[in-house]
């Protein structure tokens, strides 16, 4: 067994005293694993960087086995975030997030096409963060637990747009809230209007309830800790 793909480095794990267990999020066989011989050195310290894009050829005698991985580098995203505490989060969390709630080996091309336009706006801090939002309500789509934002589920307006169900995923005007507001997710207004000055705790406090309680809750464990940073870091 033998294929060549690009992808992001989403988790390198030492294993041995010179190789590393890497996972990829490629193209066409999606979140893949393999081992990398010499990984663990500081040769390949700097392309072995979660967040960095590559070209990945993997071969395995069974396509059963974990296989090796050898890689190329093709843009190293991760030197924009080193530097700064809240882009490392956010490109910490998408990784995780990634490897932690999408099936191993099976292809989902828009999660990386959204993650690679996320990875490319970390040196703009005026625009990354509504990225990252936006790009975990993709991730959600393509779990199966897409939000429906364009109108309200009572009365199928489509202004003043306010809350989400928790239950539903499905917005809530102001005055349909009314009776049960306290039970509802506020809607960031960013979301809706691009004009609008980004909230981006809110943004984060939304997809994460969903995220906990529609993805991780039916896998029995826990939304991962990065993702739990990188709230923090835009709560403080």
């Amino acid at each position: 067994m033998d294929w060549q793909d690009d992808g992001i480095i989403l988790s390198v794990r030492k294993h041995g005293e010179t190789s590393a267990i890497v996972n990829v999020l490629t193209r066409a066989h999606g979140r893949h694993a393999g081992l990398v011989r010499g990984g663990g050195g500081k040769r390949m310290s700097g392309i072995l960087q979660p967040g960095n894009k590559v070209q990945a050829r993997w071969h395995a005698r069974l396509p059963e086995h974990l296989g090796t991985f050898t890689v190329e580098p093709i843009k190293a995203f991760a030197a924009a975030a080193l530097s700064d505490a809240r882009r490392l989060a956010a490109l910490t969390s998408a990784c995780a997030l990634i490897e932690a709630a999408l099936p191993e080996r099976q292809a989902h091309p828009a999660i990386l096409d959204g993650l690679e336009i996320l990875l490319t706006s970390l040196d703009d801090d005026s625009v990354w963060p509504v990225i990252y939002v936006k790009w975990e309500i993709g991730l959600l789509a393509e779990l199966g637990f897409g939000l429906d934002l364009a109108h309200c589920a009572a009365t199928g307006t489509t202004e003043d747009l306010t809350y989400v169900s928790p239950r539903t995923g499905r917005a809530v005007s102001t005055a349909a809230a009314q009776p049960y507001k306290e039970r509802l997710l506020p809607l960031p207004a960013f979301l809706l209007d691009s004009d609008t000055d980004a909230d981006i705790s809110s943004g984060l406090q939304l997809t994460g309830y969903f995220l906990e309680n529609h993805v991780f809750q039916h896998r029995d464990t826990e939304i991962p800790a990065a993702r739990r940073r990188l709230a923090d870091r835009f709560r403080s």
